[in-house]
């Protein structure tokens, strides 16, 4: 197997996660919602293989990824995220754990969105508008591999959407819908994780336990271990797994609006990431209904048993809220230029 190799680097004391592994090529649909449906009650984290997304590009969008953070600071500082949260994110710029961390987060990031033209009125919504792309120049072909990425991982992620529908006794393409993936938020975050070595004794992670907040993730790693999960966040104390990587595989997991919307019956879960002292680089994908999208309790999640625990909220709304919640004040940087 795969991610057994990962296992070798790893004190015995580290438990590893065994998670279900859902092939997307499979004809067996029934296979696949099971497994998904099991991996969703249970701990809300599995792979997906046989995606569609060659080897070779992936290693293409890795290796232009190391080359944007292998910049000049002052040349990232240039493509900072503006309000939209497009573009560079600097190390220690979010804060996911604050009752536990003494800082940010270990770790520098890159936000691309859907390219929404500047006098388009749809860029007036909050998590729509023009990217912020680094010059040509500097990065000779990389706006072109970070787009075609975002739009390969998109129909990824609307494979899946359709087993989690089928899982949830809905039709499968319930969230096919305009308002729903057909239009969606979809934010892809490039991750670069330096060479420091966390210690939660400290207060010190790669990124801070946190559930994610939307609909789903798709993760994409090197080999480079460091997310662990926690199965029961209510625990005392937390046990946390680590999930091994597995090359080619997307790691998924179900975000709070998951949660919120399936009425708590499938479940985020908490994870984090925690640096061992090797350099480490991630994808995060995250996809997220459109704006307009009003996520109200699913149909067949609510019984006179089991009424509606989360009144209706719209997308953006809900979105807006959380990032507001984790991420630094951008005036800090002004500041920092003018100190």
């Amino acid at each position: 197997m795969e991610n057994q190799q990962h296992e070798v680097n790893v004190p015995a004391q580290n438990r590893f996660s065994v998670l279900n592994c859902i092939d997307l090529s499979s004809p067996d649909t029934q296979t696949s919602v099971s497994l998904l449906k099991k991996a969703c009650l249970d701990c809300g984290f599995f792979y997906v293989v046989n995606h569609g997304i060659s080897q070779e590009f992936m290693a293409e969008v890795f290796a232009q990824s190391k080359k944007l953070f292998e910049l000049p600071a002052k040349e990232k500082m240039k493509v900072l995220r503006n309000e939209k949260n497009r573009g560079y994110t600097p190390e220690l710029d979010e804060l996911l754990d604050p009752e536990n961390q003494v800082h940010g987060d270990y770790k520098e990031g890159y936000y691309i969105g859907i390219e929404v033209p500047e006098d388009d009125p749809e860029a007036e919504k909050p998590f729509y508008g023009p990217n912020v792309w680094p010059s040509s120049d500097l990065l000779p072909g990389w706006r072109e591999t970070m787009e075609k990425f975002h739009q390969q991982a998109l129909e990824v992620a609307r494979v899946v959407a359709r087993i989690i529908a089928l899982a949830l006794d809905l039709e499968a393409d319930f969230f096919d819908k305009p308002e729903m993936l057909e239009q969606p938020i979809a934010i892809m975050r490039l991750l670069r994780y330096g060479g420091q070595v966390s210690d939660p004794a400290k207060g010190l992670y790669g990124a801070g336990a946190h559930s994610d907040y939307g609909f789903i993730t798709l993760l994409a790693t090197d080999d480079v271990y460091g997310l662990q999960i926690c199965n029961d966040k209510d625990a005392q104390p937390r046990v946390w797994e680590y999930v091994a990587p597995m090359q080619g595989a997307f790691i998924v997991n179900l975000g709070d609006m998951l949660e919120r919307w399936s009425n708590c019956i499938f479940k985020s879960t908490l994870h984090r990431v925690l640096g061992n002292g090797q350099e480490r680089y991630s994808i995060a994908y995250f996809a997220d209904p459109s704006h307009d999208c009003l996520v109200e309790c699913l149909p067949t999640c609510k019984s006179g048993e089991n009424p509606p625990k989360f009144p209706p909220i719209k997308c953006s709304t809900y979105m807006s809220q959380r990032y507001k919640e984790t991420h630094a004040d951008l005036s800090i940087y002004d500041q920092k230029e003018h100190s």
